[in-house]
């Protein structure tokens, strides 16, 4: 029996399913195989909108589902309207889950479905992700994680079903961008986004960041993409100044996951 197999009857195990979809590598897989396993009436994703949310990464989610026959579901989520998530501390994703699977919850009960799945994979589990938390006191659960699939496996599999998200690079939200300690606004996750959407329009791929830290912006791309930034420097520095940044630099380390939290209020060495 193939990995696949024993996800689609893991998922058969679960009743009816519902998915927190946000259309990247992980969600994506489970969408499809959930539709597959489970079939229209027992399978919904579900997406959370926000102003956090890409908009990018929503009309990926969206031709995805429509592309693979997945029945999906748009709720709009109120994380940016609790002071303790716009605060943004280190526990951020904590409160920004906990009304995602408060919503989540919600359609669940309403129609009827009997369990809530995440993304979540077993490489996530060693990572500082206080979005965890908020799922267990839920009680969402993580097939991904349950059986042991590694992202290196989901994108494995993503490649062999055709999901045109299999290379995709990771996308969380747009608050992740921004320094902790410095309070989320609608218009810092503006600059962040028309920031990235510029850099991949001049042909930056792979995972990159535009690190908000006030009249301050830090981009990170892969270090095979530096050199591309620099070439287009003085355009770069014009574009992020229209945005309403005093400063843009060019991190020469690179991408990296959570450079934001080494530099947080309260880190260790700090």
């Amino acid at each position: 029996m193939t990995a696949l197999d024993l996800l689609c009857r893991h998922l058969l195990g679960l009743g009816r399913v519902l998915l927190g979809y946000s259309g990247g590598v992980d969600s994506a897989l489970l969408a499809v195989v959930g539709r597959r396993a489970l079939g229209v009436d027992r399978f919904l994703a579900v997406i959370g909108r926000s102003a956090s949310y890409p908009e990018v990464q929503w009309r990926s989610a969206v031709r995805l589902a429509r592309d693979f026959d997945v029945p999906f579901l748009e709720v709009k989520t109120r994380e940016l309207a609790d002071p303790r998530y716009l605060g943004n501390s280190t526990d951020r994703c904590y409160f920004c889950k906990s009304e995602l699977w408060a919503r989540l919850g919600e359609v669940a009960r309403e129609r009827g479905f009997d369990t809530i799945i995440d993304g979540t994979n077993a490489d996530d589990l060693g990572e500082h992700r206080p979005g965890l938390r908020a799922a267990e006191q839920r009680s969402v659960r993580s097939p991904l994680a349950e059986l042991g699939w590694t992202k290196d496996a989901i994108r494995a599999a993503s490649r062999e079903l055709g999901l045109p998200s299999w290379d995709a690079p990771a996308a969380p939200c747009l608050s992740s961008r921004v320094a902790y300690g410095l309070h989320i606004t609608p218009e810092r996750l503006r600059q962040v986004e028309a920031g990235e959407a510029y850099l991949r329009g001049i042909g930056v791929s792979g995972d990159l960041r535009v690190r908000h830290h006030g009249e301050r912006a830090r981009l990170e791309v892969a270090p095979e993409q530096l050199a591309r930034v620099r070439e287009h420097w003085p355009a770069v520095v014009t574009f992020f100044s229209g945005l309403g940044f005093v400063m843009v630099e060019l991190d020469p380390a690179g991408y990296r996951r959570g450079g934001l939290l080494a530099v947080a209020p309260g880190a260790p060495g700090l």
